[in-house]
């Protein structure tokens, strides 16, 4: 089982190294006993990054995935440096930042933009997915293309207007009494999630989520929109982020 420790309170998300054990070494990969490193799904990549021994020996990790309760860094490096690695060792894992704040940055745009896509058209999304600098919202219904130059303010007003962005955790009980059925997605919450994970823009949207997000809209930066396009079940609308590396501001 490997803890999840980027979930537990906004400034973890923050974390760019941390010291873990390694726990088991399945073909190809490493399960420590906790991690920063966050595992594919939910339409974000994972993180990639490194693992060093002792600080002489470095593996790099280059995809992170979920397998039951354990987390599996896949590892790439040389004979000699992967022998090191063994059950017991502890290591020091190193994000890749700029990939990871990229992630963060679109994560916490595309709550947004949803958000306000809803505020605005009452379309909801089904599935969302971020690549590179850039981020895609597939939606239920046809977006009117008359709405993007205002969905485009919407953003930018976010920006030079921050909204701070919190998180909390929910028993499921008390979630499912009031589970903001007015909320802007429309992926089910599976079954075995307790507590829910809820991150929350401040008066703009309230969404049970797994990811890693910002502490202020004003970090999203600035974002350009792509027209809509079709596709089954609805339209599909993009941004590209305009500026994909940005210095992290202080805490």
């Amino acid at each position: 089982m490997t803890e999840l420790a980027y979930l537990s309170e906004p400034e973890a998300a923050y974390v760019r190294s941390f010291r873990a054990r390694v726990t088991a070494l399945p073909p190809g990969a490493v399960v420590l006993d906790r991690t920063y490193f966050y595992p594919t799904g939910g339409g974000q990549p994972s993180d990639r990054g490194t693992l060093s021994i002792s600080g002489r020996t470095t593996v790099e990790v280059i995809d992170v995935t979920k397998s039951g309760l354990s987390v599996l860094h896949r590892v790439r490096g040389s004979p000699a440096a992967l022998r090191e690695l063994a059950a017991g060792t502890e290591v020091e894992g190193v994000l890749d930042w700029d990939r990871r704040y990229r992630h963060m940055r679109l994560h916490t745009g595309q709550h947004l933009l949803s958000a306000r896509i809803f505020a605005r058209t009452r379309l909801r999304t089904r599935r969302a997915q971020l690549m590179g600098s850039g981020a895609t919202l597939d939606l239920e219904g046809a977006l009117p293309p008359e709405v993007i130059p205002l969905l485009q303010d919407d953003l930018a007003e976010a920006v030079l207007h921050p909204r701070p962005v919190t998180l909390r955790h929910v028993p499921r009980a008390e979630w499912d009494r009031n589970p903001f059925a007015e909320r802007s997605g429309l992926v089910p919450l599976p079954a075995q999630v307790d507590p829910v994970r809820v991150v929350e823009i401040e008066a703009a949207d309230v969404c049970p989520c797994g990811g890693t997000h910002l502490r202020s809209t004003r970090e999203i930066g600035r974002v350009a929109l792509h027209p809509p396009v079709p596709v089954p079940g609805g339209d599909r609308v993009g941004f590209t982020l305009e500026e994909p590396s940005l210095p992290t501001p202080p805490g």
